[in-house]
């Protein structure tokens, strides 16, 4: 892929993107390529410029996959009331909507089983051959537009979806306890033959999705939940199992994973994954500099006040920022946590001064 050098005429701002509570405006430039080209092109590991991860695709969580409704979290062409979430789940688990948060969650106390053994005889798999794909790919036929980069998020991953049947404490038990593992093996490995399944339809019905974000939280504040042995063991298998399909398919995965993951790194990446934008309490800075090669990363900026910092000074951070990690043989992502300090100067900076350095 042949990458134009810099034009300065490309910082006409054509279109701007209103601000809203979680990320201040966005001004859109005379770009080269569409957004959507250069997603793909960042995730190829060719950038144009630096990617801004999620804010520069467009978020389809359909009604058609009924955990959507009960996370409270619809993205598509009809409006969804998240007041109206909760419910249940694929698998019938309830979900209560908590508005102070903006999100649902299994109600912990009353598991659906605290042994994982019971799965296979407890648990109803869902028939998604019953779920309306036809209907939705009708109601979305103009949602998913050829210029924005369509990424279909997936809420409940692996590890996650053992907890919201078993509580946290019993799915932290199940995956050590000697007397249970064989039963969470069983139950990963069918749960990767569903997920496939249903990304196949996703893909079938929806042909304009170019990439998957997927969700399983792996970490607390200080720690992950678990060594690196045990994800290896317990859980890459089969998230691999689920990324090679998705890359068969000519589309990219990106892991949405919450926590101080630094140790779980290599797991992901032997879990196929394409990229990984890890929370604030993670030195990105640090796991770019030992994975960056591996893994596209979204890495921060070193932390400013917006309202106190110079021009001149966000100018020279951007310019600073872009020439540690806007390499075009070792690229990396801007994380969404760090959009805070996205003000005009620094975006402008960041986009030239990454457009210069991937072009090189």
């Amino acid at each position: 892929m042949s990458i134009p050098k810099f034009d300065p005429k490309e910082l006409k701002v054509v279109a701007e993107i209103p601000a809203n509570p979680i990320m201040p405006g966005m001004k859109i430039y005379d770009f080269p390529v569409t957004t959507k080209e250069n997603c793909v092109a960042a995730l190829s590991r060719k950038p144009y410029w630096q990617m801004l991860g999620n804010v520069e695709g467009r978020t389809f969580t359909p009604r058609v996959l009924p955990d959507n409704v009960a996370r409270a979290f619809v993205f598509e062409a009809t409006p969804f009331d998240p007041n109206k979430g909760g419910g249940k789940d694929m698998f019938g688990i309830e979900w209560e909507y908590i508005a102070q948060v903006g999100g649902s969650m299994v109600r912990p106390g009353k598991p659906f089983v605290e042994d994982a053994n019971d799965i296979a005889d407890k648990v109803v798999w869902p028939d998604i051959d019953k779920w309306d794909w036809e209907g939705s790919a009708k109601e979305n036929k103009d949602y998913l537009t050829p210029d924005a980069f369509n990424l279909c998020w997936f809420q409940t991953g692996f590890y996650e979806r053992l907890i919201s049947f078993m509580d946290f404490e019993n799915a932290i038990m199940a995956i050590f306890d000697e007397d249970q593992k064989d039963a969470v093996h069983a139950f990963f490995d069918k749960l990767s033959d569903l997920y496939i399944r249903i990304f196949d339809k996703f893909i079938t019905y929806f042909p304009g999705i170019d990439g998957f974000y997927i969700h399983d939280d792996w970490g607390s504040q200080k720690e992950t939940f678990f060594s690196p042995a045990v994800a290896e063991e317990m859980i890459v298998p089969y998230m691999r199992r689920v990324t090679d399909f998705i890359h068969s398919k000519g589309k990219f995965c990106e892991l949405h994973s919450c926590g101080q993951l630094l140790k779980q790194v290599p797991n992901m990446i032997k879990a196929g994954w394409d990229a990984w934008g890890g929370q604030p309490m993670n030195d990105t800075a640090k796991i770019y500099e030992l994975y960056g090669d591996q893994i596209l990363v979204g890495v921060l900026p070193e932390p400013f006040d917006p309202e106190t910092t110079s021009e001149e000074e966000q100018r020279a951070r951007a310019r600073e920022y872009a020439d540690k990690f806007c390499n075009p043989a070792k690229p990396s992502f801007f994380n969404f946590n760090g959009m805070k300090y996205m003000t005009p100067a620094f975006r402008e900076e960041l986009y030239k001064q990454s457009r210069i350095n991937y072009s090189k």
